[in-house]
């Protein structure tokens, strides 16, 4: 059986006779070479080696330290330059300054352990983004593996894009059938989106939808407990597009795109949209696709009334980054870490 070396290679086969043989002291002859250069490389300064050496323990080698994990400790940099990031945003971190670079705490927490629990990628994955220098710690990049922090205070970022653990955060899709009022309860009694989320409230999240689709209008309804995001996903100053599929009555033609785009006049002032797509014209109706980041009260059916097509049927299919999909209607799914952060992203946090 082949045994194995101590940087994890198998080594050759003994064959027998004496164990201290001389290939057995040329082992250990080469072994001592590496443990002179491991200690020659120990007397270098390292990055964090000023705020993070610990002693050893009185009579111990300092290189017999134990690993923090079995095996090779050769993270490889090449996988983790094309590792996907998982990471899903915060909301409670200390706000928005670069930081004054990565601090060790003696009793924190190793850096990709908290990447790990925020579901960034697996420990071994974190180590290899870190290796890349896709990690950023109070505006340092880290490229040392083991470092301990204080997830709670520090700012970490992945890919520009700052990550914590918070289990307590909540975020949804709704694809919000027709005759649904977006109300989380309606004083007359009347369907609302809150009857689909009852059960969640009274085990006691605290949820609220984000913007509003009227009765009539059907799709994707965002739900949260993040009250910052909601807040700019709303917010004009913010422009998170949104995408309606639009049945109108009338045979559109392909030049109404150029007028929307210009803008249009309504009471309330004008309206403007980003992109508009003719899908369909059959037996006098016509199915659009139009995308706007406005967020007034019937903004899209006002629009096309004013234009001559009013809207028979109006489904919102994207806010931002998240699409409704194949999700059928009155059904609720958990945004994924991808979704959440694309979202965080598109109104800058």
């Amino acid at each position: 059986m082949a045994s194995a070396s101590r940087d994890g290679t198998p080594g050759r086969r003994r064959e027998g006779g004496n164990p201290r043989s001389s290939d057995s002291n040329n082992a250990r002859g080469k072994s001592s070479g590496k443990g002179a250069a491991s200690r020659g490389a120990a007397g270098k300064k390292g990055a964090f080696a000023g705020k993070r050496g610990k002693p050893g323990a009185p009579g111990q080698h300092p290189s017999s330290r134990k690993p923090h994990r079995k095996g090779s400790s050769h993270v490889d940099v090449e996988s983790g330059k094309i590792r996907l990031n998982n990471s899903k945003p915060a909301r409670n971190q200390i706000a928005n300054g670069e930081g004054e670079g990565a601090t060790y705490v003696a009793d924190g927490m190793r850096l990709q352990k908290v990447l790990a629990a925020a579901g960034v990628a697996s420990r071994r994955g974190a180590e290899e983004l870190i290796a890349a220098g896709r990690v950023e710690v109070d505006g340092e990049i880290v490229l040392e593996q083991g470092l301990r922090i204080n997830p709670d205070t520090a700012i970490i970022k992945v890919d520009g894009a700052r990550v914590v653990i918070d289990e307590t955060k909540q975020y949804l899709a709704l694809n919000k059938p027709k005759g649904l009022h977006s109300t989380m309860s309606d004083e007359q009694l009347r369907p609302s989106v809150g009857d689909l989320v009852a059960e969640r409230v009274m085990a006691g999240q605290r949820l609220f939808h984000v913007g509003r689709l009227d009765a009539d209008t059907e799709g994707l309804l965002l739900l949260t407990n993040d009250g910052e995001l909601a807040h700019r996903l709303m917010h004009p100053s913010f422009e998170v597009p949104k995408t309606y599929l639009a049945t109108v009555r009338g045979e559109v033609h392909r030049g109404l795109g150029r007028v929307l785009r210009e803008g249009v006049e309504l009471d309330d002032g004008p309206v403007r949209i980003d992109k508009f797509a003719l899908l369909e014209v059959h037996q006098g109706e016509s199915l659009v696709r139009l995308t706007l980041h406005e967020g007034r009260k019937r903004v899209v059916r006002r629009l096309l009334a004013e234009v001559g097509f009013p809207v028979i049927r109006l489904v919102r299919t994207d806010i931002g980054p998240v699409a409704l999909g194949k999700q059928r209607p009155g059904s609720i799914r958990v945004l994924d870490n991808r979704e959440i952060g694309a979202l965080y992203k598109a109104v800058g946090m």
